[in-house]
């Protein structure tokens, strides 16, 4: 029901936990996507190393995270996008939950809560909420919609590609989405783990 895409670039430390907790996710069919952006450290024989047929991994040249989720959803061939950044994770049964969530509701995108980690794994101690429904106008006042969080249909993300790496690239998308779709779902649990790096943007 899912492809799972994943940039990785430079993330030698950190992509086997995403790959675990992707592999942990239950009660669905899924692909998992790497695409490998020209990582320079040991990223690609790290994600290698994992003997799994539904992990499928791609090397392109250089281009940014939004070029190479773009290239992982232009390989996908499930109904469903579940984007990860290589260094989060999930708790067991996000996918699960948001693809429920989706079906009552008929909205394109769902997104969820997520806890705050260090650069080590450890956690903040704090949580991000997200609504149980969020509006265009809503959103336009901030982005509650993390990526690493995001599921949402396949021919809308082929519909609304990601562009803009210097600025928010995943933001633009959302709003647009949501321009032309209406609403995204929340689910306000933090299935996410979204690791503050250092030197990432997020920090």
């Amino acid at each position: 029901m899912f492809s799972i895409i994943i940039p990785l670039y430079n993330k030698a430390d950190y992509i086997a936990e995403t790959l675990k907790s992707v592999l942990n996710q239950t009660y669905c069919d899924y692909e998992v996507i790497v695409v490998n952006d020209s990582s320079t450290d040991n990223s690609l024989e790290v994600a290698s190393s994992f003997q799994d047929e539904r992990i499928h991994i791609y090397t392109k040249e250089n281009e940014g995270v939004s070029a190479a989720r773009n290239y992982g959803i232009m390989h996908a061939k499930y109904d469903y996008i579940a984007f990860l950044d290589a260094d989060d994770w999930w708790e067991s049964g996000k996918l699960k939950e948001q693809l429920k969530r989706l079906e009552e509701t008929g909205y394109v995108l769902c997104s969820t809560g997520r806890e705050l980690m260090n650069a080590d794994g450890s956690s903040t101690g704090r949580t991000i909420p997200v609504k149980e429904k969020i509006t265009y106008r809503e959103l336009l006042k901030h982005n509650s919609i993390n990526c690493s969080s995001v599921i949402l249909r396949r021919d809308v993300a082929r519909e609304f590609p990601m562009e803009h790496d210097d600025s928010h690239e995943d933001y633009i998308t959302w709003l647009k989405i949501l321009r032309k779709y209406g609403c995204a779902a929340g689910i306000n649990k933090p299935y996410l783990k979204y690791r503050l790096s250092e030197g990432g943007k997020s920090r």
